[in-house]
């Protein structure tokens, strides 16, 4: 099991890595150096409702970030052209988030850019290996979703267990099953 730990977090930090290098290439080849990646990233949150735009508090929840950070990055944003700042009609309090024109440009690139990433490694693997690694990602999808509930509630206090489940995770430290060891346990449960 330790061998299967160590190749599977390997293999997830250099697919990581080499999905960040490319999209990094990918903006530079559009010319437009301005962009991080995760700036990209806040381009596709705000995508997401192309008519009506999104709130701050929509796109912190998609993206999992605080409110104060969201609105610094959206600013910059704004500044940079890639997105605007609408009033809502029903409620002048409300403000939507949406993209400029050069922010749909970017975001249409960038989609562009995952979809032809996802068609191109999927003409390479049979029906059966397309199937497993849809159920394998989307079991380590769950725990890590599973896991980040759990850290917010933690965080924020709601969690009536957070004792015993710190408990476990110290346990769990303890004995060597912390990390991606312990990733592998929970998602073959």
């Amino acid at each position: 099991m330790e061998l299967f730990a160590t190749k599977l977090n390997e293999l997830l930090v250099d697919t990581y890595h080499k999905i960040s290098k490319i999209e990094e290439q990918a903006i530079r080849q559009t010319g437009r150096t301005d962009l991080s990646i995760s700036e990209l990233h806040l381009l596709e949150a705000v995508g997401k409702d192309r008519q009506n735009g999104r709130t701050i508090s929509d796109i912190a929840q998609n993206q999992g970030i605080t409110l104060p950070s969201v609105t610094a990055a959206v600013n910059k944003l704004v500044k940079k052209g890639y997105v605007e700042k609408v009033r809502a009609q029903h409620d002048g309090r409300v403000v939507y988030v949406k993209l400029t024109r050069l922010g749909r440009k970017m975001d249409a690139g960038h989609r562009y850019f995952h979809e032809n990433m996802v068609r191109n490694v999927s003409q390479e693997m049979t029906k059966e290996e397309r199937e497993a690694l849809i159920k394998g990602i989307d079991k380590l999808n769950r725990f890590l979703g599973r896991r980040l509930k759990m850290a917010d509630e933690e965080s924020s206090g709601t969690n009536t267990d957070a004792d015993e489940t710190a408990g476990r995770r110290t346990d769990a430290v303890a004995d060597g099953r912390s990390g991606t060891t312990e990733i592998i346990q929970q998602t073959e449960r």
